[in-house]
């Protein structure tokens, strides 16, 4: 049997293993597969051949999204399963024990806290009345209510929104970005064109306020561990440190994909999630 790069199949007596993408052609004795239970293999033809697998059976997120170069930090795959059992070792109640606790309740206080000032009946109230000096001072303040940006990332935004002419354009773009009706695509890249405007453009500051405002919708993206996070199961995130709509998509796709492969854990929301991203990464437990 001939096998092609990019061909779906599955190993023939390991079901465990899961569906693999063929990662070369075949020369005839040996084939590379990158299986999603256990990460890439070499399969030697002489011994195994393995199944292909028709249309019907060949999606999976990661291997739709499959990141198979060799990444700077070193970091090997994965599988959500073996993360899962690492998490349940520091976590042993899951998302609702005591310990894991510590780890929500300060984002549930920020996300309070967020709805309060920014939800979106005070939030249009507020730009109805133009009051666009105190959307800033808002925002500032949920943006002060947790460690998650970098201080000189949260002076870089104060610094950028101290002078009163751009409070107005932050501020529609801002709640343009939360309640929208345009395509996400465009409502991230106009917000992002005012944080690079004032020189704020980072990745915290873009995705803070749909998170903590939205967290059942949207994922904070803190480049590190979120890098780590989809480099330990293998699922490309496109990430380049300038704003981009690409990156942004594909952090919430892997959000996405996390959120239901954790369905047993019951996650509430992405704050569960991204805490998940946090615990799993190499040399945080």
């Amino acid at each position: 049997m001939e096998y092609k790069k990019g061909d779906r199949v599955k190993h023939p007596t390991k079901d465990e293993w899961g569906l693999g993408e063929v990662l070369t052609d075949s020369n005839g004795e040996t084939l590379k597969i990158f299986f999603v239970g256990v990460g890439e293999k070499t399969i030697a033809l002489n011994y195994v051949k393995p199944i292909k697998v028709g249309p019907d059976e060949s999606s999976h997120p990661v291997l739709d999204n499959l990141k198979i170069r060799k990444s700077s930090s070193g970091i090997k795959y994965q599988s959500l399963p073996q993360s899962i059992q690492f998490f349940l070792e520091n976590f042993p109640e899951g998302f609702y024990g005591s310990r894991f606790k510590e780890e929500r309740d300060y984002k549930d206080h920020a996300h309070r806290l967020a709805l309060e000032l920014l939800g979106r009946a005070t939030f249009s109230s507020l730009l109805q009345n133009e009051k666009y000096s105190e959307i800033v001072k808002r925002a500032l303040k949920v943006v002060n209510a947790t460690n998650l940006i970098f201080p000189n990332e949260k002076m870089a935004l104060k610094d950028g929104l101290a002078k009163p002419k751009v409070h107005e354009l932050f501020s529609i773009n801002l709640f343009k970005l939360l309640f929208g009706d345009e395509d996400l695509k465009d409502r991230f890249e106009a917000f992002s064109t005012v944080l690079e405007n004032i020189d704020a453009a980072k990745w915290t500051t873009a995705s803070y306020f749909p998170f903590f405002v939205l967290p059942e919708q949207y994922m904070f993206v803190k480049p590190t561990i979120t890098k780590h996070a989809s480099e330990l199961c293998g699922f490309e995130i496109n990430y380049n440190p300038r704003l981009n709509w690409l990156t942004y998509k594909s952090v919430l796709e892997f959000s996405d994909y996390l959120f239901a492969e954790l369905s047993e854990l019951k996650p509430r929301d992405m704050i569960d999630v991204q805490s998940f991203m946090w615990c799993i990464a190499p040399d945080n437990y």
